[in-house]
């Protein structure tokens, strides 16, 4: 099963260190694989520092592919992480 999701970066600083770690440590809850893509570059969910090079700041469409078996579950997760600004504003 594959899941695709574009969101909003809507929290005021972006994506950053301690959010980057929320999403590896989500990414990393599932067994399907992780993908995040910003402006035609794809780096691998689970490294903080491929998260970190896509640069996104607030205002960014950031898009989340999942592959796998509980891909619906993960996407689902990403999808209320972000909603909730990553639990800051």
């Amino acid at each position: 099963m594959v899941a695709i999701g574009t969101f909003e970066i809507t929290n005021k600083l972006g994506i950053h260190a301690r959010v980057a770690a929320k999403l590896v440590e989500t990414a990393n809850r599932f067994q399907a694989e992780t993908f995040l893509e910003k402006d035609g570059v794809e780096v691998n969910g689970r490294s903080i520092l491929g998260i970190l090079t896509l640069y996104c700041p607030q205002g960014s469409r950031l898009t989340i592919r999942v592959e796998g078996v509980d891909a619906g579950e993960a996407m689902a997760a990403f999808a209320g992480l972000i909603e909730a600004k990553f639990g800051e504003t």
